[in-house]
Order: structure tokens, then sequence, then C-alpha cells
């Protein structure tokens, strides 16, 4: 069975609405060398064949991701040509290659993408989609960059999440931009074998 995999650029107070804009997805303007983070992307894009988002979401990356010609990160290059899954009842044509919309029950349609043959499964963004995912139990994991942020206000990734979830770590890894990367798994699902 293939993994679910949440990766949310975060805050340290835990928020993930980029609203106010403290993250920039393309890393324009950031300080220093960004190349161990882009390193850990890449390696992300490389153990993942689909991506699963939310409309507003897709429709934000859409926007932005075709058109960049200069990334050097390969997130472009990736984005145009991975599977990508649109949860929507709303979107018609997704006018972007290699995307799929899922108007079906949020649960069930995931569960089939999991039970498909293939590599890791990543949601990114997407709020109001993985509240449902993290009620549904259908997360496996949680890639968690950590960015040297305090907002003291917005919506945080668990703001919506009832009841004590147990989560075991699988990773820290600092990067020299300041970010830090923290994987956990959840507790039911044992670990592929990451490095701790």
């Amino acid at each position: 069975m293939r993994d679910l995999i949440i990766t949310e650029n975060i805050t340290l107070d835990g928020v993930i609405d980029a609203s106010e804009g403290w993250f920039d997805p393309a890393g324009a303007g950031a300080e220093g060398d960004r190349s161990d983070l882009e390193a850990a992307l890449r390696e992300q894009m490389a153990a993942a064949d689909a991506f699963l988002v939310g409309r507003v979401t897709f429709e934000e990356m859409r926007g932005y991701w075709p058109k960049r010609t200069d990334d050097t990160t390969g997130v472009s290059a990736y984005l145009n040509t991975v599977s990508k899954y649109v949860v929507s009842r709303t979107l018609d044509d997704p006018a972007w290659e290699h995307t799929t919309v899922l108007r079906g029950d949020l649960a069930e349609e995931v569960r089939a993408l999991k039970s498909a043959p293939g590599q890791d499964i990543v949601t990114t963004g997407s709020m109001t989609l993985t509240a449902g995912l993290i009620a549904a139990g259908l997360v496996d994991e949680y890639r968690l960059f950590v960015h040297p942020v305090v907002l003291g206000r917005g919506r945080q990734l668990f703001s919506d999440t009832t009841g004590v979830r147990k989560l075991r770590l699988a990773e820290t890894r600092p990067f020299t931009s300041g970010i830090v990367l923290l994987r956990y798994r959840t507790a039911q699902r044992p670990d592929a074998g990451a490095a701790a």
C-alpha cells in the first residue's frame, strides 16, 4: 500500500496559512545557501509519483509553476509531469496535463489511490483537504518544513483536529537556511526505514 504524506511549510507556531506572505514557494530572495534544502525536496519528489491537492491550492499552483522557466529547484518540471489528483466538485477542466479530478467521497477516493501500485502520494497546502485527510485517518507521515517565523495568528495544521494523535519521530534535519525538517510517522503504520 502506498503512503500518503502531508508535506507542509509551517511556522514555528504551527501556522500553515501562507497568506501573510511569510513563505515564498520559489525561495526567491532567500538568504544563504539553499542547496541542502533543495536536495531534500528532490529526494521527496523522486519518492512520490502522485500529488494530491484541493481545488484552491491546485489553481494557485497551476497559475504559478507551469510558467516558471527559471526554476532551478526542479519543482516546476516535477509538477508538470507528476500525476496530479485534485479533490473538487466544481472543477471541470483542470487545464494542466496529467491531472485527474476526484469528485467522489474523499476517504473512498484516497483509499483507492493508496491501494493502487506506485510510490508515495504527497499533499501540500490544501488546508481543507488536509484537515479531511487527518480526520479520516488516512495520513501515514507528516513532513513539516519548520520555518524560523512566528506569526501568532493564522490557520494551523491541526486546528480542526479532535482527539489525541500519537506520532513517532522518524527524522529531524536542519538546513543552513534555518529551516528544519521534522518527519513524523503516524503510530498505526510502521516506518519503512527512515533515519532518525
